[in-house]
């Protein structure tokens, strides 16, 4: 099966809302964290949305976030979400970066969340993430980084790929990725591992 990573994601998108957290206590760590950077006068920008579960328990803090996801059939699940929840603060769209989709406008902030490893062309897109930021404004995100310890499960992920079991994966090492957002023109300010094994990269990044 080949598909397009959008066709991949509106297919799997109802089994994936109903899918059970895996590790609650790290996700309720990274929300904290991410709060912590954030103001209520804050207008956001999250690449990479899904359901709209992040975006919808971040917007107590926050002025205004807009939501952005490739898949359509995501984004109309985080709308049904919205409605449920009564909350006017947010707005989900159909976008992503390096195409020209994304909102127009200047962001305090822009959040990624287990986004950044499915990128094809990572530095044009902390590039465009960088152009939508005001001076001084901050890029969040949280990554897999399954470097080099994890790239014996390189075979296994092409063939799932090509089954049509999984999107297309980067096995980033922490290095890389830092490398490519400070590439970009961000400065890094804070990062941890949560979860450590495997590692998932929390960076907290300021643009100059």
């Amino acid at each position: 099966m080949n598909e397009s990573h959008s066709a991949f994601w509106d297919r799997v998108a109802r089994r994936y809302a109903n899918m059970k957290m895996r590790n609650p206590k790290t996700y309720e760590e990274t929300l904290a964290l991410t709060r912590a950077h954030l103001s209520p006068q804050d207008n956001v920008l999250e690449l990479g949305c899904g359901t709209g579960t992040t975006a919808l328990k971040l917007t107590k803090s926050v002025g205004h976030l807009t939501a952005t996801d490739y898949s359509t059939e995501m984004i109309a699940i985080a709308n049904e979400k919205k409605a449920e929840a009564g909350i006017n603060n947010v707005k989900f769209c159909v976008a992503q970066v390096c195409d020209g989709s994304l909102p127009s406008g200047s962001f305090d902030i822009a959040l990624a969340f287990n986004l950044l490893h499915l990128l094809g062309d990572r530095p044009a897109a902390f590039g465009e993430v960088h152009e939508r930021l005001k001076p001084g404004g901050l890029f969040i995100s949280k990554t897999p980084c399954l470097g080099l310890p994890y790239r014996i499960l390189k075979p296994l992920m092409a063939v799932l790929r090509a089954l049509g079991k999984a999107p297309s994966f980067n096995f980033l090492s922490t290095a890389r990725l830092e490398r490519d957002i400070e590439n970009a023109g961000f400065a890094i300010i804070e990062t941890g591992n949560y979860p450590s094994n495997p590692p998932r990269r929390f960076i907290v990044a300021q643009k100059a």
